[in-house]
């Protein structure tokens, strides 16, 4: 119970800082802006970088992971088929199922595994999984599908190398694939710049929410509920459902897998949305929806498993 609380208090405090300077417009008209361009292109590229190229890769193998990247499948799967069927744009439905599957692993996730499963290395499959194989997918996805995403055969292959998550993620998997240890006087001017990504993505965020409707009823209602209803119950239920019913997981690796898996959606999905200027209210309302519903969810896990 103290992991969670001590997690979101974090994440509250910052996200309440950032509205604060949106209504007192110390930042000026731009400073959203300006905030999830430096996440985006700059801090959080090093971010993952200085995170990857310290990793243990030998985590990737393993049946928790399986139990995650199913359950993530299942519950972006199904809110693509409904993208698919009510015609909302590739864009808006990459949003979406990122919003319905994508965990917070990084900033809450790790206080979490920290307090409630006792261990921070177990919340590392996750965010591997997902800076490994969901980012730049994701995101090639929404570079494929914009203004600039038309040209020749060559240059769709080379789009994740044209984008600075992406880059710095699997510049990451390499320095640690290849076991080599960059020096000091390298590595600790990225780790600095990292250092930034969370903060600015957290005040970007809080900056968005002044003048911002009511989550879940905007123009995205229905795409928002749907999102969240994955998010918060339908990626748990299949996780359990794999982990023990599949995989025959108990006890503490029950636990491990069900408890990342009901972890709210990220908050640098939102910067994503701004970045591509798509889904962003879908986005916003989805990632604060899944946060408050994500309280009790976690206690009832924890005390049903626990």
């Amino acid at each position: 119970m103290r992991g969670v609380l001590s997690g979101f208090a974090v994440i509250a405090v910052v996200i309440g800082v950032g509205y604060v300077i949106g209504r007192r417009g110390f930042l000026g008209d731009q400073g959203r802006e300006v905030l999830t361009r430096l996440a985006f292109h700059v801090a959080s590229p090093a971010l993952l970088f200085t995170t990857l190229a310290r990793a243990d890769l030998s985590v990737v193998f393993s049946s928790r992971l399986l139990v995650t990247a199913l359950s993530t499948a299942a519950a972006a799967g199904v809110f693509v088929a409904f993208g698919a069927v009510r015609g909302w744009g590739v864009g808006r439905t990459t949003i979406g199922a990122l919003c319905s599957s994508y965990v917070n692993s990084g900033n809450l996730g790790i206080p979490i595994a920290v307090y409630v499963l006792g261990d921070a290395s177990l919340v590392a499959p996750v965010l591997l999984f997902q800076q490994i194989m969901v980012t730049p997918i994701a995101l090639t996805v929404l570079d494929l599908s914009g203004p600039g995403g038309k040209g020749s055969l060559w240059r769709r292959l080379l789009t994740p190398l044209r984008n600075p998550i992406a880059v710095g993620s699997l510049g990451g998997v390499l320095v640690s694939a290849t076991g080599l240890r960059l020096p000091g006087p390298v590595m600790d001017p990225i780790t600095l710049i990292g250092n930034m990504s969370v903060p600015a993505v957290l005040l970007a965020y809080g900056i968005s929410l002044r003048g911002s409707a009511a989550p879940g009823r905007g123009g995205d209602r229905r795409l928002v509920l749907l999102a969240v209803a994955l998010k918060s119950a339908g990626q748990p239920l299949a996780a359990w459902a794999l982990a023990a019913g599949v995989f025959s997981l108990s006890g503490a690796p029950l636990l491990d897998v069900v408890v990342t898996s009901a972890l709210p959606a990220a908050q640098n999905l939102f910067t994503y949305a701004s970045r591509y200027r798509v889904g962003e209210s879908l986005a916003r309302e989805s990632i604060l929806l899944s946060t408050v519903l994500s309280v009790p969810v976690l206690v009832v896990v924890a005390a049903l498993l626990g």
